[in-house]
């Protein structure tokens, strides 16, 4: 599903002395069946961007295209209902997407709500555990006692069970060892490749993602600063340095290299084929 921004802003307590512009003029294409990663320094405007996605917020100017939905300032939106329905979004933390006792009860909420048979909420239960990599044993264990790593999956398969078009994550790595980011990453681009999701995903952990997402938004002060492929944003480095923006270590790497020797390695993504390029340069 693509979603797109047409001259979008967002004030909090428009047309007020108090008025806060958020986000100012944005127009930017999120594209459908990739990994999109919306990247900025706190304040930047990316959770008020997302919340126009989902349509908890409406823009003061512009409009917002989500798939068939139309979303505009002071129109009612039509079939808010099915708009939730395909955008899932999962926490920063998970704990605070969880109430229930244990994780079937929790992974059967979003179904419940939008009036999923009886007779499939259970096979879409165990469905949605084994698409995170999850066992049915995991149904009757309590979400708040399982390791970082597992609350983080268990939250993104209570929303995969309803079957989202599109996907938010929210700091998906934060908190996560290494070996439960590496595992968070392959679930993640699975869900691209293999069930052609739209993915989005609002983080600072730059080293992490650079390694799967395919495109990337930068806000900085509620504007958008670049959006593209992830290789030609992270080479505007001087420019994102500036405006608070971190650059993945690989990049800058490759910069630094590229500077002192006047050899370009090229495009990569991950330390195993950096280090194929430089056995293959030297």
């Amino acid at each position: 599903m693509e979603i797109k921004f047409e001259n979008v802003s967002y004030s909090y307590l428009a047309g007020t002395p108090l008025q806060v512009d958020a986000l100012k003029d944005i127009n930017l294409t999120i594209e459908a069946n990739k990994i999109n990663a919306l990247v900025g320094p706190s304040g930047s405007g990316k959770s008020t961007l997302i919340e126009l996605i989902n349509g908890l917020k409406l823009p003061t100017k512009g409009t917002v295209y989500v798939g068939e939905h139309k979303l505009k300032n002071n129109i009612r939106i039509v079939n808010a209902n099915k708009l939730r329905f395909e955008i899932g979004f999962v926490f920063q933390n998970p704990e605070d997407q969880f109430f229930q006792k244990t994780v079937k009860k929790e992974i059967q909420f979003g179904m419940k709500y939008f009036g999923y048979k009886t007779d499939k909420i259970n096979q879409r239960v165990e469905d949605a555990l084994k698409m995170v990599g999850l066992d049915n044993t995991y149904a009757s264990r309590n979400p708040f006692e399982l390791s970082g790593g597992e609350k983080r999956k268990v939250a993104i398969a209570s929303v995969l069970a309803f079957n989202p078009d599109v996907i938010v994550l929210d700091e998906p790595t934060n908190g996560l060892d290494t070996t439960s980011k590496e595992s968070l990453v392959k679930l993640i681009k699975t869900l691209k490749e293999k069930y052609n999701k739209t993915i989005i995903v609002v983080s600072h952990d730059v080293d992490v993602i650079y390694k799967f997402v395919d495109n990337v938004i930068i806000l900085s002060n509620g504007k958008v600063l670049f959006q593209g492929d992830k290789y030609s944003v992270f080479k505007n480095i001087d420019i994102l340095t500036k405006n608070g923006v971190k650059v993945p270590r690989i990049v800058e790497f490759l910069h630094k290299t590229e500077c002192k020797t006047g050899k370009y390695l090229g495009d990569i993504d991950n330390v195993e084929d950096l280090t194929k390029e430089i056995i293959q340069n030297v």
